[in-house]
């Protein structure tokens, strides 16, 4: 079995524990914050995603597995209109999103931390921070920000390329928590990350989740998504293979080795 998920094992919850109520397989039921039905995207003339099926609910985080290729980023472009051509449906707290343009989905309360970071070499830490505008109510004022990411505080006028990989990681999830977005779009937030910070990432995970944020995380590290999602979807060839929650994730284990091992 692949070392990342024998790892994993560790994070698991005790066999028999019960599901968190309010959550898929739990006692109660929540409200959508996303869902997406049968959704095609293209780049060009390249067909990408294939009829893709999920749903997020309020103040969950859900996370997207599958090998790379699998479809998971493009699906979270899809989400903020950054690929080509749409088809299907995408509802953000009801509204339909499918044809809307970038600016106009940001405004529905969507937060995209895309994978490349998109840190501003020229300017300030702080400057990078406060660039994107107030988009809806609610958003963490500098002072809530800093409290969450007291290193960004201590690098504030240091340029945004002068900041570590960690830094710099902090300040692309620190930057959409202003604009007053409730659903986050996380793309491989741990990706070449040292240990130190990638534990200060999940525990960041979990304080936006006990604030009642939405969180959608695509990641290639299964050990640092395996303890924080409450559910998962796997992704093969451009559409949703699996689907299962967190208290199912033992139970998955030889399903995911077969779509995620090498």
């Amino acid at each position: 079995m692949d070392s990342t998920l024998l790892a994993s094992r560790s994070a698991l919850p005790p066999e028999g524990a019960e599901p968190a109520l309010g959550r898929p397989g739990g006692g109660l039921a929540s409200n959508e914050m996303l869902r997406i039905d049968d959704l095609h995207a293209w780049y060009g003339e390249s067909h990408v995603l294939h009829g893709v099926n999920m749903t997020v609910n309020e103040g969950e985080v859900v996370s997207l597995l599958g090998r790379n290729g699998a479809g998971r980023t493009t699906t979270m472009r899809a989400i903020v209109g950054l690929t080509g051509t749409r088809t299907g449906s995408i509802r953000i707290r009801g509204k339909e999103a499918v044809k809307l343009p970038p600016h106009r989905i940001a405004r529905l309360g969507v937060g995209y931390c895309p994978e490349e970071r998109g840190i501003f070499a020229s300017l300030s830490a702080e400057e990078n921070l406060l660039l994107p505008p107030t988009l809806s109510a609610g958003g963490m004022s500098l002072a809530e920000i800093y409290d969450m990411f007291p290193n960004l505080k201590e690098r504030a006028a240091s340029p945004g390329t002068r900041l570590s990989g960690g830094e710099q990681q902090m300040l692309a999830v620190a930057r959409i928590l202003r604009t007053g977005a409730r659903l986050l779009l996380l793309d491989e937030i741990s990706e070449g990350l040292a240990p130190v910070i990638v534990q200060k990432l999940a525990e960041t995970i979990r304080a936006l989740k006990a604030k009642g944020y939405t969180i959608v995380l695509v990641e290639q590290n299964f050990r640092f998504a395996a303890p924080l999602a409450d559910r998962f979807y796997v992704m093969e060839h451009g559409k949703i293979v699996r689907e299962f929650a967190q208290h199912q994730l033992r139970d998955n284990m030889g399903m995911l080795q077969e779509y995620l091992g090498v």
